[in-house]
């Protein structure tokens, strides 16, 4: 099923960087940021809610959005992909891996150090101060089962100022920090698997150019055609949760 020279860097793999995208949370009964966009927010546009600017005019409507989605996201399990990303962790010297989704299914499923690159809607800050804010595990009780629940921001424990979601918005950079890691990560890499994104949102989409082509190579894995297609040395035509955990057994069991 998959090529013995595939196999052969999966197990000898010194440093493997796996990124992640929407599609292995859909996984999960996700919906992704676009699809996130239905019922009743059809009618408001993205930059309404994912925004400062937006924020700033209506902070209860936007807090109210993500903590719905906080709400589903708690709802929602890690499913085969992401137990298999947390397995292959135990099996090879160094894994780093990074995603784009803002969830936590990656943790829950035992991974650790995950690379947020578009922040996580469990790590709050304050808008004026950029202090950290500590969510209860569980959802505003609010009614956040009415999608278009208004929920005013908690306030931040120092300065008073208004709580904002952890997600990286509209018109902001990725976190310093992290994406310089990433870089790095995939630089220093000698095997890099891209899982369930679609490679049109930048500047992640730009990381897999970072690998060094002369001791590192690329494997996506997508049931649909991106435009990593042609980067990629390895391209496994599936859905994550469906290929993963085959991927791992033929290389470590």
């Amino acid at each position: 099923m998959f090529a013995d020279t595939l196999i052969e860097k999966l197990q000898k793999s010194q440093h493997l960087v796996i990124l992640t995208g929407a599609g292995v949370s859909a996984e999960s009964g996700i919906a992704t940021f676009r699809d996130a966009l239905t019922g009743l927010w059809k009618k408001y546009d993205a930059e309404t809610l994912a925004s400062e600017q937006g924020f700033r005019a209506d902070p209860a409507l936007v807090w109210g959005w993500y903590e719905w989605r906080r709400k589903q996201v708690l709802q929602a399990k890690p499913n085969p992909a992401h137990y298999a990303i947390a397995q292959l962790a135990e099996q090879l010297p160094k894994v780093t891996l990074m995603t784009q989704n803002v969830d936590d299914l990656h943790e829950r499923a035992g991974s650790h150090n995950v690379l947020h690159l578009h922040g996580s809607l469990h790590q709050p800050r304050c808008l004026d101060c950029d202090q950290a804010y500590d969510l209860p595990k569980q959802a505003d009780s609010k009614n956040t089962s009415n999608v278009e629940s208004r929920i005013d921001p908690p306030h931040c424990y120092d300065c008073d100022g208004p709580i904002r979601p952890g997600v990286v918005w509209f018109g902001e950079q990725l976190p310093v920090n992290v994406w310089k890691l990433a870089q790095e990560a995939c630089r220093e890499c000698d095997l890099m698997l891209v899982i369930g994104t679609s490679g049109v949102v930048w500047p992640v989409a730009d990381l897999p150019n970072f690998v060094n082509k002369d001791r590192g190579c690329v494997v996506q894995i997508n049931p649909n055609i991106t435009s990593l297609n042609g980067l990629a040395s390895y391209n496994l035509s599936e859905k994550a949760g469906a290929i993963l955990p085959k991927l791992y057994a033929a290389a470590f069991t």
